[in-house]
């Protein structure tokens, strides 16, 4: 395999050409890794965080332990789904730091919530409206709702009880259900 330089840094498509010439760390392939999921992490970041300079941090550490760690990845999960774990941690690890999350455990959740969103609902309101919750709402929204991630997974990522996941959740959805129920009305 012809190594990735600048002359043939174009040719260099294939996720595998790229995770090869990042562990070599080529320049060019680490920049085409970047270019790739940038936009992508960063606003897996910005969701986490609620903000632009903490979630810039946040994708530079991200990507830092990216380079560093490459040689680590396993093929098991996407080269994506990898990256996105990393920023994950890492934009929770700087959450922790700046505002230490208060997640309240409570035992009585009653049913899951859904939330109906109107159709004349905007996508930058909706946005608008999951920023504005709790930290610690937010975050366990994100991680489960929008990332995909199980109530298991969820309390393993914030060091918190299972229990304590889905009570974030319901109080999430009840408070969002509130928000879009004014916009509506």
């Amino acid at each position: 395999m012809q190594p990735l330089t600048q002359q043939n840094h174009r040719k260099a498509s294939s996720e595998r050409d790229i995770i090869q010439g990042c562990s070599r760390n080529e320049r060019y392939a680490q920049h085409e890794l970047y270019n790739r999921y940038c936009d992508a992490m960063f606003s897996t970041a910005f969701r986490i965080l609620n903000s632009r300079d903490d979630a810039h941090d946040a994708l530079q550490d991200a990507f830092i332990q990216v380079f560093r760690d490459i040689n680590q990845f396993r093929m098991e999960s996407t080269l994506g789904a990898w990256i996105k774990t990393i920023v994950v941690r890492t934009s929770l690890r700087v959450l922790r730091k700046k505002r230490s999350l208060e997640l309240t455990a409570l035992t009585d959740i009653g049913d899951d919530i859904s939330v109906h969103i109107p159709e004349s609902m905007s996508g930058e309101y909706l946005e608008k409206a999951i920023l504005s919750l709790p930290d610690g709402y937010r975050t366990v929204f994100l991680l489960t709702e929008v990332e995909g991630y199980s109530h298991a997974e969820t309390a393993q990522l914030l060091g918190i009880a299972e229990g304590t996941s889905k009570s974030q959740l319901h109080h999430a959805k009840n408070l969002l259900k509130r928000r879009i129920s004014a916009f509506a009305g």
